[in-house]
């Protein structure tokens, strides 16, 4: 059996549909097909069960594509071995980023990254944390930036910097006139939040838990803009929470409504997350270095608590 194979069993097994597989793999349908035919015939199994729609994993498919996943990563940590031996940073880098940080941290180290790396291809996509971690532990992504800590078995994570909660409040509400507020001040029954999917929306929520305030259904809003939020509370609907380099770019008439939390300033944990074979390790080093030169510069609070982005059950 070959590499070129394993990957083709690893193609069918996510996508359960040979079409799609071999478009993925850049292949035709048939020549995929032949291939995983080739290694069911020379160890005398079916890795696949065809009657089923989706196509399913036999109970001993599962183990070997478990196995196929290692020897692929092991096979791409040669050419990375020899990548770092030489000292070259470059090639195709897939970076994830969480949909709240992607418009205010990407602007600030885009620029610097690509003009001291300019071998490096990066691939950027703006995803989820739930998609990232998919797609980080299929081997889709190099590495991602999210919210952390996630406690993901195969996932490591560097931090680069903490990001405090903003409030912002409008002139008509009764927190107004506070200089600094506390946690305690919050009732979520009054906050607008972003949709679910989002782990700033989960922070949000697990602060409140931590004042002892529950989640109820007084008013609801589906929105993925912190924009939206922002205009809402304008006219009266209620008060939002921002990150803090979200606020940087507002108008100085908005920024006369924002609030800072009292120490320690409750706040999320931004990382650098990638799977723990560290494969491609040196353009993550590099994209490390990169950001957090930049970012020093923006945030400089220290007393500080990490709030989870994870929901609490």
């Amino acid at each position: 059996m070959t590499i070129t194979q394993l990957k083709y069993v690893l193609a069918v097994a996510e996508h359960k549909n040979f079409t799609l597989a071999a478009e993925k793999c850049f292949v035709t349908q048939p020549t995929l097909s032949m291939q995983i035919q080739k290694i069911e015939e020379e160890l005398s199994i079916q890795i696949f069960d065809r009657t089923k729609k989706p196509i399913q994993l036999t109970e001993i498919g599962h183990k070997i594509v478990n196995q196929a996943k290692n020897i692929v990563i092991e096979a791409d940590r040669i050419q990375d071995i020899v990548e770092q031996q030489k000292g070259f940073i470059g090639g195709e880098f897939r970076l994830g980023i969480i949909p709240t940080v992607m418009p205010t941290l990407l602007p600030m180290f885009l620029n610097n990254f690509i003009k001291k790396y300019p071998k490096v291809k990066l691939i950027i996509e703006e995803l989820n944390t739930e998609e990232i971690i998919i797609k980080l532990n299929n081997g889709h992504l190099d590495a991602a930036i999210a919210a952390t800590p996630l406690m993901e078995e195969k996932i490591k994570e560097i931090v680069l910097y903490f990001e405090p909660f903003v409030a912002y409040i409008p002139e008509s509400h009764h927190t107004f006139q506070k200089e600094e507020i506390e946690v305690s001040d919050l009732n979520v029954d009054e906050i607008l939040l972003l949709q679910d999917g989002h782990c700033f929306r989960e922070g949000i929520l697990n602060l409140c838990k931590s004042a002892g305030k529950n989640e109820s259904n007084h008013f609801q809003i589906q929105s993925g803009s912190f924009e939206t939020l922002i205009k809402l509370a304008d006219e009266g609907l209620g008060t939002t929470l921002l990150p803090y380099l979200h606020t940087l770019d507002l108008k100085e008439k908005d920024k006369l409504k924002l609030r800072q939390f009292k120490e320690p300033k409750p706040a999320r944990e931004i990382s650098l997350i990638f799977p723990k074979n560290e494969l491609k390790i040196q353009i993550i080093d590099a994209l490390r270095a990169t950001i957090t030169g930049v970012i020093k510069g923006a945030i400089v609070f220290q007393n500080v608590q990490i709030i989870s982005p994870i929901a609490k059950k």
